[in-house]
Parts: structure tokens; sequence; C-alpha cells
């Protein structure tokens, strides 16, 4: 690659760093500084070595999480799924709905997000993320350098929770298998769960977001990173800089 190319490719992505840095409200730029006297040195390094050995101890690897009909070599496409679904009546859920939320995306995207629930605005234009916090998760995607028809996006439950709640156990435990088969269809290389509830749901664990932040763990063969869902940085703008750092990890691993 000659130095012409490799400083536009530079220049692009300090573009996208700046632009997401506007849409994500942050202003500074951290640079880490040098510890100066040897025992705070010290201090450090005994910290990052218990911080290493705590993320190696949390990260979690989930197989592939089949139904109890379904074979290896049985793949359905997105198509397919959405008829199995049907007017689904499966959980209580759909006593509150309009329209089921069911995904949209590349049906081959390397990159899915999946987040809890529909919302209010979600459940009227039975599409994903089209909300406050959907507008948010599209201005990341574009700063990512990436389009919503690039990736994928659906939730764990397709039906939305009254009042916006989160979805119960049971109920995302009667919808998470038409996720878990979208996930098989697509096939992706990483999967961003955006908030506890898909966490749990993807990973199959009951420990928060902050406990699965900041190392990638695995779903399959795809890689699986947790971060804060968008409705959360609405609420609190102290998540805004570690979403980012998750996304910027994200842009690396594609």
């Amino acid at each position: 690659m000659s130095l012409e190319l490799e400083l536009k490719e530079l220049l692009e992505e300090l573009k996208r760093y700046f632009e997401c840095q506007k849409i994500l409200g942050l202003d500074t730029i951290a640079l880490a500084r040098e510890k100066k006297k040897e025992e705070s040195s010290k201090t450090y390094k005994k910290e990052l070595k218990h911080q290493v050995f705590k993320e190696k101890k949390t990260i979690i690897n989930i197989e592939e999480q089949l139904g109890i009909f379904d074979k290896p070599s049985k793949k359905l496409t997105l198509e397919e799924i959405r008829e199995e679904i049907g007017d689904c009546t499966r959980c209580k859920l759909h006593q509150w709905r309009t329209n089921i939320v069911f995904g949209e995306g590349n049906p081959k995207a390397r990159l899915v997000f999946v987040g809890e629930g529909p919302g209010e605005e979600e459940d009227k234009q039975a599409r994903p993320f089209v909300g406050r916090a959907g507008q948010l998760l599209t201005k990341i995607i574009t700063a990512m350098g990436l389009r919503r028809s690039d990736v994928y996006i659906c939730n764990v439950v397709k039906c939305r929770p009254p009042g916006n709640r989160s979805p119960e156990l049971d109920e995302a435990g009667t919808c998470e298998q038409f996720l878990f088969k979208q996930l098989r269809a697509i096939n992706p290389d990483v999967i961003v769960c955006l908030g506890s509830v898909a966490a749990q749901s993807v990973l199959r664990t009951k420990e928060k977001v902050g406990n699965l932040r900041g190392k990638f763990h695995s779903y399959g063969r795809a890689k699986v990173r947790v971060t804060y869902h968008p409705a959360a940085l609405l609420r609190n703008p102290g998540y805004k800089k570690p979403l980012w750092d998750d996304i910027q990890v994200v842009m690396k691993e594609l």
C-alpha cells in the first residue's frame, strides 16, 4: 500500500472517530499518563494484573442455541423464520402489540445488533430501533462507516412490552428461540448486545452489562461484545464514553 493510500485511510478513520465523538457528545480525548514514581508504577501493575485475571475469569463462551428438534445442518432463511412466527400468541405480549417487529438489515451481515424489545415507535412502524434510541444507534452505525442496510438489527422479543418495560423472563424465554434462528441464518462475525436483556439471552447468564463489558465473549463462531443500550445513553450521558470504547473495538475487529 502506498503512503498516499495509508494517509487517506488514516484520515478516514480520524474523520469517523471525531464524527462519533460529536454524536455521543464527547468533546475531549483522554490521553494515558506515564507513572512517574516507582511505587505508583507497582500499584498500577498490580491493579492491571488483577483486572486481566478478572476479565479472563468472566469471559463467556456459549454454543449455538438449538431447539429440541433442530439439527446443526438445519438453517432456515429469515423469511422462513418470519413465517414460522406468524401472528404470534405464544406469550402475553401479543395482547398489547400493534405489529410484530421482526428485524431488518443485511441477511448476510457481518455485524448484528441485538436489543431487548420494540418501543412505541417501533411497534407503530414494525421496524426495530426507529425511535429516539434508534436514531442514536443509526448515527453510531453511520459513524462506523456503515449503513443500516449493511448490518442486521433485531431484538430478543418481537412484541412491545407495555409501558416499554423490560421483557419478563417467560416472555424472553418464549421469544428468544426466534432470535437464535435469526443469528443462525445470518451467521455474523460479531454480535453487539445492547443492554442486559440482550446480553443475558445470548450469553445465557445473569450478569449485568457492567460485568460483561470490556471483553469479547462468544456465541457459536461469532464474537460477542456487550455494551449499553442507546436508550441508557439518553438517560445517563456518562455511558457515552464506554459505549464509544466498545464501538471502537468492534470497528477494529471488523
